[in-house]
């Protein structure tokens, strides 16, 4: 029995923003494989015209490894010949009134013809200049909602958010919607036009004072920091998220909105094939650091949950809960699509399988000799952090200093070098530390109950649109599956 998901793609007209970005990727690679049959895709890129936005569709999506299942299927021709009748490749900006459409004749065949509306485009930058930040994850969503008023056949507006929009707290996150101007301090009011208005004039300073650019960058990114902090969240990424959800929310009138809020994404479970990932991810750093034999030691709790999901099921839950709530009227539905609470796996489980896999398989180095990895050190607090980088690395440091003051000749590069590989060290743990140490767990009732309406009404012919995180075993993934996935894709080796 055809499943009602592919169904639902059929003869739909949908834009898709985010392109050609690692999860908008996936999912436009899974509807064409899946359903050949839908009308359209509109695809918004950032690109100067329509021909660079062409050629980046081709080169960054089409030709690239994870499009090789279909390029089997069809042929290379009849591949071609597919993207050409069903994706419109469009030139444009979602930080931009319109999306940044110049074409009126184009604009008006969007408008009239879409009928679902996927946003996926975001900053994912935790540090992220403030204006581009609130441009692109808060604005830019405003934008592509006022958008998606005006699509006359517009049935749904599907939001890609993350589920670390609640902060830093502790204990189970329920899938409920920000009200306009929550914090998560409790005692200040979020005005989401206030915080514009500040970085407008923080920005125009700068400007006046004829700071360079890259001091302007660093005063942009400091000022997300502070006003995230000042309002309970813990970087500007989260922040202006939970910002552009907000605005979502209090301005859909009776277009239905469903926000989807992944927790960390990782590689392919299972389509179009295991282990396709794009990029370091999340753990990646952490995890190619390791065999590499670089990280001696990690901040991380080895009991926290480490809430991760394929970047497969992610697109699954997406294209249910479209198929789900499509045509209803002024609905606002909020999804977790993680595996904490179904299914989890912590750092110390993570951290053994790493370990197993580069002990077994170890990467080469440049010589052609392979890299003996030690299991190395967790450290579960920032004070053990801090004492252990003072210890083993500072005070050496401060050593080779005076060394340097004394003899200026012998050893100043060593220490420049090593000095600055440890204020980068420190700057990366200060922002991944609300992730390392999170002790929350994701509540996905909202999606529990999907999962389970579906086993009730349908069968999937092969399990094309699983997104039940029970079916991981986590060791098997990470040795077979992910770690595999990154040497391959990410590392080319």
């Amino acid at each position: 029995m055809e499943s009602n998901c592919v169904q639902f793609l059929a003869d739909k007209t949908i834009l898709i923003t985010g392109a050609p970005g690692f999860l908008a990727k996936v999912l436009v690679e899974k509807i064409l494989r899946l359903q050949p049959n839908v009308k359209k895709m509109y695809l918004l890129l950032r690109a100067a015209d329509t021909k660079a936005a062409m050629q980046r569709l081709r080169s960054e999506v089409v030709e690239i490894d994870l499009f090789k299942v279909l390029r089997n299927d069809l042929g290379e021709e009849n591949l071609n010949d597919l993207v050409s009748e069903k994706i419109v490749p469009v030139p444009g900006d979602i930080s931009i009134h319109n999306l940044g459409v110049k074409d009126s004749d184009l604009l008006q065949r969007m408008w009239s013809g879409i009928d679902i509306i996927i946003n996926i485009a975001a900053t994912t930058n935790f540090d992220e200049r403030y204006d581009i930040g609130l441009g692109i994850n808060t604005f830019g969503a405003l934008n592509v909602l006022n958008f998606a008023k005006k699509c006359i056949k517009g049935q749904l507006l599907l939001h890609v958010s993350t589920a670390y929009v609640c902060g830093e707290n502790l204990g189970l996150f329920q899938e409920k919607p920000f009200m306009m101007g929550e914090t998560l301090s409790g005692n200040n009011k979020l005005d989401i036009n206030v915080e514009f208005e500040l970085m407008k004039q923080k920005l125009k300073e700068l400007q006046h004072q004829d700071c360079s650019e890259q001091e302007i960058s660093q005063s942009m990114k400091d000022l997300g920091m502070t006003r995230a902090k000042l309002h309970g969240w813990p970087n500007t990424y989260v922040f202006t998220k939970a910002m552009g959800e907000m605005l979502m929310g209090n301005y859909r009138e009776n277009l239905p909105l469903v926000i989807v809020r992944p927790t960390m994404i990782t590689s392919t479970l299972a389509e179009p094939f295991p282990g396709w990932i794009e990029g370091l991810r999340t753990i990646d750093s952490v995890i190619v650091a390791y065999g590499k034999g670089r990280l001696k030691c990690f901040l991380a709790d080895p009991n926290t949950v480490f809430d991760l999901i394929p970047a497969d099921m992610v697109v699954n839950a997406m294209i249910a809960t479209a198929t789900a709530h499509s045509g209803e009227t002024g609905v606002q539905t909020i999804y977790h699509v993680g595996s904490s609470f179904q299914n989890p796996v912590t750092f110390g489980q993570l951290h053994e399988s790493t370990a197993r896999y580069f002990t077994k398989k170890p990467l080469v180095a440049r010589n052609g000799s392979p890299i003996i990895v030690s299991k190395g050190t967790l450290l579960s607090t920032m004070g053990q952090f801090s004492l252990y980088i003072t210890l083993c690395y500072k005070l050496p440091l401060l050593i080779l200093r005076l060394i340097n003051i004394i003899y200026p000749w012998s050893q100043g590069d060593k220490y420049n070098d090593d000095s600055r590989k440890i204020k980068l060290a420190l700057r990366l743990v200060e922002l991944y530390q609300p992730y390392l140490l999170f002790k929350g767990i994701f509540d996905d009732l909202n999606t529990e109950r999907l999962r389970m309406r579906r086993k009730e009404s349908i069968k999937e012919l092969d399990g094309s649109f699983e997104f039940d995180p029970k079916s991981i075993n986590w060791d098997d993934y990470m040795a077979n599956i992910h770690i595999p996935g990154l040497i391959t894709h990410v590392l080319k080796q």
